[in-house]
């Protein structure tokens, strides 16, 4: 199964504008967060966490960013 992650890019890019940038602030490498987004490697539930603290996004909608099935 595969995700889509465009909803969480834009949110990276409205407040961080580069997953280097971001990737640095969640204390991750840009290589990881390019791998989890482009679906070669799972987020873990700390870094989803956290990266919905760092974004600004309710838990309640850690589904819309994270959980999003490709079609």
């Amino acid at each position: 199964m595969s995700f889509d992650y465009s909803k969480l890019r834009g949110a990276i890019r409205e407040k961080y504008r580069t997953q280097e940038r971001f990737a640095s602030e969640i204390e991750m490498s840009a290589a990881s967060l390019s791998d989890k987004l482009n679906g070669k490697s799972d987020f873990t539930h700390s870094e989803i966490i956290t990266s919905c603290d760092k974004l600004n996004i309710p838990l309640e909608r850690i589904q819309d960013y994270f959980f999003c099935e490709k079609s």
